[in-house]
């Protein structure tokens, strides 16, 4: 039974990921290697984004934020540091 729960939550991560209500990511946003070109791409996903419930920012940074949470242990630890920057990169962006 705990797998079966575990196997649901892990599709609704994957799901939030790969279609937000809020944003409209690029397909392989996460996997990119260039922090500012992920940050960038956020950016334009919030700002043209008329669902988002928050501003620009916080829009970006959450979805940015729940997908290195989410992917955990599995997130290869290269890409994980292209992201933890790709945050930084979103707070120049927004001179923050």
């Amino acid at each position: 039974m705990a797998t079966e729960k575990k196997s649901s939550s892990k599709k609704w991560s994957q799901q939030v990921t790969m279609k937000s209500n809020a944003l409209d990511l690029e397909e392989g946003v996460f996997t990119w290697h260039d922090p500012k070109k992920i940050a960038a791409s956020l950016k334009k996903s919030a700002e043209r984004s008329t669902r988002r419930k928050s501003t620009p920012f916080r829009a970006a940074m959450s979805m940015l934020v729940f997908y290195i949470n989410r992917a955990g242990k599995g997130l290869d630890e290269n890409q994980k540091q292209i992201l933890e920057q790709a945050k930084d990169e979103l707070r120049s962006l927004y001179n923050r």
